[in-house]
């Protein structure tokens, strides 16, 4: 797929776009995938003051699954070995960010797979999330093309692979953590019970 003339569009726009346009995406693209971190801490704490095994185990499977299409878009990148276009890209205007070193390959996007994941375990741990966490995982991907470090394709193919892993592993992992929840708030141990809440048995 070439979407090097994308590329130019946007990263000519990025580049005529006001300083405070540029500053509000290169801090964006650096430091956005911490929002989603404080939303899973966010989403554990809210599970474990539920009766239901079944929240603590989707807020805790979310994390989980994002890390696995982070893992999987490592392995794809190193099977694929696509060349930054801040590199590849003939005349394109000079990325807003420095290119990555040779050897840190670009299809595809680790920040949009990890975004995408982000974005779909938080729906399915709480539905009403996804109002959120979609928008800001398309912006994490488009920020990536804004600041010259990837393609579009790249970026779209990151949020289509971490979108579909979380899907599957998301509800994969549901049941076992389920299990292992209600165990642990039945050990009593304070630790245990600490990290799943107490459940019902517990409450006052």
């Amino acid at each position: 797929m070439d979407s090097s003339g994308l590329y130019r569009t946007i990263t000519d726009s990025a580049r005529s776009a006001p300083g405070w346009a540029q500053s509000v995406f290169e801090v964006w693209t650096e430091y956005g995938l911490l929002l989603f971190g404080l939303l899973f801490i966010a989403v554990w704490w809210r599970a474990r003051g539920q009766a239901a095994p079944r929240a603590v185990a989707l807020a805790v499977a979310a994390p989980l699954a994002t890390a696995l299409a982070y893992v999987a878009s490592e392995l794809v990148k190193s099977a694929v070995d696509e060349e930054r276009p801040c590199r590849a890209v003939v005349g394109a205007a000079a990325p807003l960010l420095a290119c990555p070193a040779p050897g840190d390959w670009s299809f595809p996007s680790n920040h949009s797979a990890i975004a995408g994941a982000a974005a779909v375990a938080l729906a399915l741990a709480v539905r009403r999330l996804a109002l959120a966490a979609v928008p800001l995982a398309v912006l994490m991907a488009f920020s990536r093309v804004f600041v010259g470090v990837h393609y579009p394709h790249d970026v779209l193919a990151g949020l289509l692979l971490g979108g579909a892993l979380a899907a599957l592993a998301v509800p994969a992992l549901t049941g076992p953590i389920s299990t292992m929840t209600a165990a642990m708030r039945a050990s009593g141990g304070r630790a245990a019970v600490w990290f799943t809440g107490p459940g019902p048995a517990r409450r006052p």
